[in-house]
């Protein structure tokens, strides 16, 4: 694992971990594993668990695994598994073993069978809706399946016919014998093996009976030696199954039923893992439910898994968010038991703290509007020397050509300005960064009376270095030699949703109706040329426009392509007061 991410602060977790290495409970060892389903793309809810798991892990010198769940084939897919395992990587972490829930097939089978054996999981023909029927509700019990007295060599012979393929799809279950009268509805018989005649990505067509969730993984967890199994809160109901499972079938007092692993080098001190809930991330503008998300994708509705608007891990990255960033929300949200909803501007915070600290400076137009100053000759160039980060002199100093036509940002002037406008303005003063002092003194229009060119003077003196640079402006622009600028394609991206809770369908409206219409708007900008240099994704701030990345994917030489990560400021707790 590597060393990159913060350490947590203090959370009842670690405190947890820290109690129990010092009792030496689990021999005083730390295992946790980060156990994603590749059924779609890591979102930044996500990185909270990956964090926690991931951070634990390191600062008690254990270990974590990445482990697939991988168990309902017909959601599955391979570009899923690889994208997960870039970001987990991305995000700066490193897992000390890869696993697959479809390594432990044959020990699930296993199980499975002694839980028959011992007469404490049965084979039932229900159907779906059936077992729905008999299940009951949250106020009343429900009631045993018709076949929950089948005989123990019965079950066990329609579990192997199972197994060898001669029953459809949904024809029968294995389920537990727990309590149907129970208040928790998660111990009512669940069921733990489905029949599904799809190929697995992993095993192929060995397998037509899959195991439920909650069952492999509470498996999963104890023969991979995991001491802490840190899940999010929506399964602390499950916990009285997961609990269950693992003392049935009590695997460390029965070897022969991870003797598969043994013999194909998969061991680890077999144990009784402790499963512990915390809450999730929530983040406001955004939806994270996997469900919408590929909706998103698959109709259209945004430009791939890695859309710089959506809140995923890869389009995160590719938006510009450094993986600091996220560590940081991640530290400064901590870690609880109660449910809550952060702000989208928490984390664009943590991203402008970031990028401000760690970008260097590159100056760019976004919206050109051609300045002239006429009081130099024609074909005028010179080279001047820009620090690359103001607050930081180890970034060193780049070469920014000057020339007598430049561009600057048409927000920048204006011909009938409103009060406290302090830029350009005619028959005003600005400094022109890193420049001097400029002077407007008439402006060029198309037939429709629009500014197409300002013409400027330059004070002489008010050049850097010189007698009267220090002379006081209210207004600085930032500017672009015409004759060296390079163009560039500009994303610029905004918050994907212009609701807060675009779940909150109250109103009978969907997410879908809340689709932020300006969430993305492209434009041709101008660069200066150490900018248009950059390699993909090289972070830059744009000087008082915002901070850009070299896009990962479409950024090419000769080809630039910024997308913006965040602006400078938060605009929409402007928009807000406003």
């Amino acid at each position: 694992m590597t060393h990159e991410a913060p350490l947590q602060n203090n959370n009842f977790i670690r405190q947890i971990v820290i109690d129990d290495r010092a009792s030496g409970k689990h021999g005083g060892r730390v295992a946790t594993r980060f156990p994603p389903e590749p059924n779609g793309y890591l979102h930044i809810g996500h990185a909270k668990s990956i964090c926690l798991n991931f951070g634990i892990a390191r600062e008690f010198g254990g270990r974590c695994n990445l482990r697939f769940d991988d168990t309902n084939p017909t959601k599955e897919d391979i570009e899923y598994v690889e994208s997960i395992q870039e970001d987990v990587r991305w995000l700066g972490f490193d897992w000390d073993e890869l696993r697959h829930a479809s390594d432990y097939f044959e020990v699930f089978y296993r199980c499975a069978e002694k839980l028959i054996a011992d007469g404490k999981a049965f084979v039932c023909d229900l159907s779906a809706e059936e077992v729905r029927a008999y299940r009951g509700t949250l106020t009343e019990p429900g009631r045993n399946s018709p076949f929950r007295e089948r005989s123990v060599e019965e079950n066990l012979d329609l579990f192997r016919r199972m197994r060898a393929g001669e029953f459809p799809d949904g024809a029968r279950t294995v389920r537990l014998k727990i309590d149907m009268s129970s208040g928790n509805i998660n111990l009512r018989d669940p069921a733990i093996y489905r029949i599904r005649h799809v190929e697995h990505q992993n095993t192929g067509a060995v397998w037509c009976i899959y195991p439920m969730y909650d069952y492999a993984h509470s498996i999963s967890d104890a023969v991979e030696g995991i001491t802490h199994s840190l899940c999010t809160l929506e399964f602390e109901d499950h916990r009285p199954l997961y609990d269950w499972c693992l003392r049935e079938i009590d695997l460390p007092h029965h070897p022969e039923l991870t003797a598969s692993l043994t013999a194909r080098g998969l061991t680890a001190p077999t144990g009784t893992p402790q499963q512990i809930e915390f809450s999730r991330l929530n983040l406001d503008y955004t939806v994270m439910s996997k469900r919408k998300l590929m909706a998103l994708v698959q109709d259209g509705l945004v430009d791939g898994w890695d859309d710089p608007r959506m809140p995923t891990l890869s389009g995160v990255r590719r938006r510009g968010f450094p993986p600091a960033a996220v560590r940081l929300l991640c530290d400064r949200v901590g870690v609880t038991k109660q449910n809550s909803v952060i702000e989208f501007s928490v984390l664009e915070g943590c991203v402008r703290e970031e990028l401000d600290a760690n970008a260097a400076r590159r100056l760019a137009v976004i919206d050109p509007l051609k300045l002239v100053i006429d009081n130099l000759p024609a074909g005028h160039t010179e080279t001047l020397t820009f620090p690359n980060h103001p607050k930081n002199e180890a970034f060193g100093t780049r070469a920014v050509p000057f020339s007598r036509e430049l561009w600057i940002e048409r927000e920048d002037f204006m011909e009938v300005p409103p009060k406290g406008f302090h830029r350009l303005v005619p028959g005003g003063e600005v400094r022109l960064r890193g420049v001097g002092i400029v002077r407007c003194e008439s402006l060029d229009k198309d037939a429709d009376g629009n500014v197409t060119a300002v013409h400027c003077t330059l004070h002489a003196d008010t050049r850097p270095g010189l007698a009267g640079a220090d002379r006081k402006v209210k207004g600085t622009i930032h500017w672009v030699s015409a004759a060296h600028a390079v163009a560039a394609e500009i994303r610029l991206y905004d918050r994907l949703f212009d609701v807060a809770d675009p779940d909150d369908d109250s109103d009978g409206k969907t997410y879908r109706d809340h689709l932020n219409p300006d969430s993305k708007r492209v434009v041709q900008g101008w660069l200066e040329p150490a900018a248009a240099d950059a390699a993909p994704e090289t972070a830059y701030q744009f000087e008082r426009l915002g901070f850009f990345v070299a896009d990962r994917h479409d950024h090419a030489p000769g080809k630039p392509v910024f997308n913006r990560a965040v602006t400078l400021r938060d605009s929409w707790a402007k928009a807000g007061k406003n």
